[in-house]
């Protein structure tokens, strides 16, 4: 069934339960409010610091905007963009959107006036939705993007440029609109993150969308009682398809707005979260906070948190062997997934299988793998090939992009351009991006590997191997490091400590710098390729 239907029936069952908390502690910060003051406030003590709403409110609000965007001539297979930070208009538009059977169109809030001109042309959309902090950069583009295309703003004080969404759609019907929706009817279109130049669209039906929350649910088991956090941007399929397994189930939902330790933990607390979706920095981040001392986890209530997983990149051990000394109740799990497979789940680790840490672990629910050479053969076990998915999540196509379609979907199954291996049990362990392998004097080098490695040095806080020029093996590896607060470190005991790794896997160059990563945790290798890949060829002799 189409997912839109799930959001009728959570209006049926559970009206008047709370679905959506918006939490922003920035704001809170700044008034200077302290969490006994706050208690004591009744009902809504201050309401952009804190704000929530009903199914019956999420419902109506979907409702109210769809019929706004009928009454604009919005129609089936239409597409609407979405622009906007977290925050409780967010869900309430994109299902808005799929109840009118147009094709709801997030955007990265990181573009670039460019970028958004670009994505709005590519996807052919109809109806752009912003809001505040993207004023500037849409205002710049306004008079490119605005002919035949609807501009409504989020939020106060409407720029001329655009329609008011908040005043507009108060006097719009409460009410369902009338608009069949199957499965096979297109519903989404998510954009890669442009890691090789502009992003690609990624084209999604219905039947994806409600893979996604049937895959969450059956991995994750949430119930009704559960409260899932929400930190990611919700742009990602990654958030908001985790929440999908929640909103299965009926259950509420926190968007957390900020990522510091602190927000985090308060967050859980006094939400009472029982599920958090974390991503690798931002549970490093925890942990090392607890470690200074500059947070105690017994100053919160965290009973109720059953559920730790990540996902979005490769997770070292040492980071979950770390988590599960400091909180050995939470069941860790990790998911692999892509945009193109709608996010996460494709494979599931399982929260049985602690003991396969590192691992990304076995075909998902509803999902097939495997493993091939540069050929389109199945590997052997524990050789290393292209990891391939095949399910009912995979992507239609890329939108208008019939070549790079051709060159991932290959006889029904999704090509992921992620270099793996699988072990004697059958479990999965990603190896590197294809484009991300170094191959050195002929040898294969997987950077993941030497980056796993080195984050179980005490000082590291992150790291990321990339490959720069070699006069002799062609390439070479040169490990950008990024030290913990409060640790020193030198080259020298860098080098001394990789006189554990193999000799042609120890980085031939150290660099101390900080570690670039996009807003879903991926390390931007891209970028550092830029920055440190052409700063001339690597000495042979400075190996260590």
């Amino acid at each position: 069934m189409p997912i839109t239907d799930v959001l009728e029936r959570n209006c049926k069952l559970y009206g008047d339960d709370i679905c959506l908390v918006e939490i922003n502690p920035e704001i809170k910060e700044t008034r200077r409010v302290t969490w006994k003051e706050y208690e004591l406030m009744e009902p809504n003590p201050v309401s952009h610091y804190r704000r929530e709403i009903t199914w019956n409110v999420f419902n109506e609000k979907a409702n109210r905007f769809a019929n706004l965007l009928i009454q604009r001539g919005v129609k089936k297979g239409d597409k609407v963009a979405i622009l906007l930070m977290n925050c409780l208009e967010w869900l309430p538009i994109y299902f808005g959107i799929l109840k009118t059977g147009a094709l709801a169109v997030p955007l990265n809030f990181r573009y670039a006036p460019d970028e958004i001109e670009y994505c709005v042309n590519l996807a052919e959309v109809d109806v752009l939705v912003f809001g505040p902090e993207f004023i500037g950069r849409v205002e710049e583009i306004a008079e490119n993007i605005s002919k035949n295309r609807l501009l409504f703003f989020v939020g106060d004080n409407c720029p001329s440029f655009a329609e008011d969404y908040n005043s507009l759609t108060s006097n719009c019907s409460s009410q369902m609109p009338l608009v069949k929706l199957t499965d096979a009817d297109d519903a989404a279109i998510y954009f890669s993150s442009g890691t090789t130049g502009f992003p690609k669209a990624i084209l999604h039906n219905h039947e994806s969308l409600m893979h996604s929350c049937k895959v969450e649910q059956n991995h994750h088991g949430q119930t009704k009682d559960d409260v899932f956090l929400c930190i990611p941007p919700l742009y990602h399929t990654g958030a908001k398809m985790h929440w999908f397994g929640s909103f299965l189930e009926g259950g509420k939902a926190v968007l957390l707005k900020g990522t510091k330790p602190e927000f985090v933990l308060d967050a859980v607390s006094k939400e009472k979260c029982t599920i958090v979706w974390l991503l690798v920095p931002w549970a490093q981040d925890i942990l090392d906070a607890i470690d200074r001392g500059d947070i105690n986890p017994d100053d919160y209530e965290l009973s109720q948190w059953r559920l730790m997983h990540i996902g979005a990149q490769p997770v070292p051990q040492s980071l979950i062997t770390r988590w599960k000394e400091r909180f050995p109740n939470h069941d860790y799990d990790t998911n692999y997934g892509l945009s193109e497979s709608i996010g996460p789940g494709a494979v599931h680790l399982g929260v049985e299988n602690i003991h396969k840490v590192g691992a990304i672990g076995k075909a998902g629910y509803g999902w097939k793998t495997k493993i091939v050479d540069e050929n389109g053969a199945t590997v052997a076990r524990g050789e290393v090939g292209e990891l391939c998915l095949q399910g009912p999540g995979v992507m239609t196509c890329y939108y208008r992009d019939e070549k790079a379609t051709n060159d991932v979907l290959k006889d029904g199954w999704l090509f992921t351009g992620d270099m793996a291996q699988e072990d004697e049990d059958g479990f999965i362990y990603l190896v590197d991006r294809k484009k991300d392998v170094v191959i050195s004097g002929g040898e294969n080098i997987y950077p993941v590997q030497i980056e796993d490695f080195l984050r179980a040095y005490p000082a590291i806080k992150d790291v990321a191997v990339i490959g720069v020029p070699h006069e002799r093996l062609g390439e070479a590896t040169a490990a950008i490091i990024e030290i913990k607060e409060g640790f020193t470190c030198t080259e020298e005991e860098i080098q001394e400590f990789c006189k554990k790794l193999p000799r042609y896997k120890r980085p031939y160059q150290i660099i101390f710098a900080d570690i670039p990563r996009n807003p879903t945790g991926k390390i931007e290798k891209p970028k550092l390729r830029k920055i440190y890949g052409g700063e001339g060829l690597v000495d042979s002799q400075n190996r260590g």
